[in-house]
């Protein structure tokens, strides 16, 4: 009787959690090698790629827009499965409206859990030189009663842990920032602080990747070589430098390469904006389509890149971006509806999105983490150019770690001011 007077008292708020690590030196335990071949994925319904390439475009735009003088890096990936995640809760208005930010299109709840179901399995791929793992996870408040449907389907399609936990409790916090902290290898050690009294749930997304460059770089070439920031002045950094066979493009105000990882099947792609203009108005227009255009202009070249050693570590909260995509209701503890999440005695409504993130590229490799708090192409290569390219990656650019197989855009950043790897 307690507990449901203390609800009567106060409205109920919702958090949803959302973590992404991906790691590129080595994570986890590598599974036993099998003589037989792995049993291929299954097909991604390519609805759910295009979905999540545009609303993650979109998300990178408004925050980069919010932030244009700072670094800005975050996981499309793992924002748009905790949303998913959420979104099974959400009716009326709200899941309409979720919908609209996430961009789904006509894709019904059920289509979106297979489909989503179906990248998990597709992203943890075999490559024995690259690990790419996903968790998820959901904490639930005792006392309240939540939709078994809901559960079902996040246990059935994203394989999610669901256990109770006392928000009210000191620990509660460390409970979910231990697990978020074994899930991402450590490089996410904390994604809360403390819990609002009122929080019924908390959903965590977390994915770990880790791999090596299929062509490392040579120490031994890395040079402290100066870097221009947004303010125009330089600072040292240690540039490391390769040459050989790439996926290159130059022209259309930018210059872009791709750098893969083990057996090509994952990538990092640099784009490096002229200097006439700059990385903030880069990033104002790139959307899905000149994303497309950009990958398709690739041509396999031979030439040599120079780029910065790095580390970069960023926290943001997501709330007004998710609103400017259209998603202001859920975040609206009158109006929004998750009714098909749970009962509790009071609204229920998202309180806070959290996202943070982590990355670090040297010479074996790059190592990258995010935690959210609720492409290449295949082509014909046309013939390469007759002059080798040398591309210095000097001043503010724009990185992300994709998994080409499934076209998966799993980080994207603005790089203004690298950090420096010792």
């Amino acid at each position: 009787m307690k507990k449901a007077s203390w609800f009567d008292r106060y409205l109920v708020a919702l958090i949803a959690v959302g973590l992404l690590v991906v790691c590129m030196l080595g994570c986890k335990t590598n599974p036993e090698r099998r003589s037989d071949p792995p049993a291929p994925p299954p097909k991604v319904d390519a609805r759910l790629i295009t979905s999540n390439t545009t609303f993650g475009l979109k998300l990178f735009g408004e925050l980069a827009k919010a932030q244009p003088k700072e670094n800005v890096f975050i996981s499309p990936a793992s924002v748009a499965m905790a949303l998913a995640m959420t979104y099974n809760g959400a009716a009326g208005d709200t899941q309409q409206a979720m919908a609209k930010a996430l961009e789904l299109g006509g894709m019904s709840a059920r289509e979106l859990n297979e489909a989503n179901s179906a990248l998990r399995t597709g992203l943890e791929n075999p490559d024995p030189e690259v690990r790419l793992s996903i968790a998820n996870s959901l904490w639930t408040r005792q006392g309240v009663s939540f939709i078994q449907d809901f559960l079902q389907a996040n246990r059935t399609y994203y394989g999610a842990e669901v256990a109770n936990l006392d928000f009210s409790a000191p620990s509660a916090a460390r409970t979910i920032n231990d697990w978020v902290s074994k899930k991402t290898e450590g490089k996410i050690p904390t994604i809360v602080d403390r819990f609002s009294p009122d929080i019924v749930l908390a959903l965590v997304n977390a994915v770990y990747f880790e791999g090596r460059w299929t062509h490392a770089f040579s120490k031994s070439e890395t040079k402290d070589l100066p870097f221009t920031l947004l303010d125009g002045s330089e600072k040292k950094l240690p540039m490391m430098t390769r040459s050989g066979e790439y996926w290159h493009f130059k022209g259309d105000g930018l210059e872009a390469i791709r750098l893969p990882y083990s057996q090509e099947i994952l990538a990092m792609y640099v784009f490096l904006p002229d200097r006439g203009t700059g990385l903030e108005g880069f990033c104002r227009s790139l959307t899905a389509q000149r994303w497309a255009d950009m990958l398709s202009k690739l041509q396999e070249s031979s030439g040599s890149i120079t780029l910065p050693r790095f580390r970069v570590e960023c926290g943001v909260k997501l709330n007004d971006a998710l609103s400017a995509l259209g998603m202001t209701v859920a975040f609206d503890k009158k109006r929004a509806d998750f009714s098909r999440m749970c009962q509790p005695m009071g609204p229920v409504w998202i309180d806070e999105a959290l996202h943070k993130t982590f990355v670090e590229v040297t010479e074996e490799g790059t190592k990258a983490a995010a935690a959210t708090a609720v492409m290449g192409v295949a082509m014909a290569p046309p013939p390469p150019p007759s002059q080798p390219f040398n591309m210095v990656v000097d001043r503010p650019f724009l990185c992300a770690i994709c998994d080409d197989e499934t076209k998966t855009i799993l980080f994207v950043g603005a790089i203004v001011d690298p950090g420096t790897v010792k």
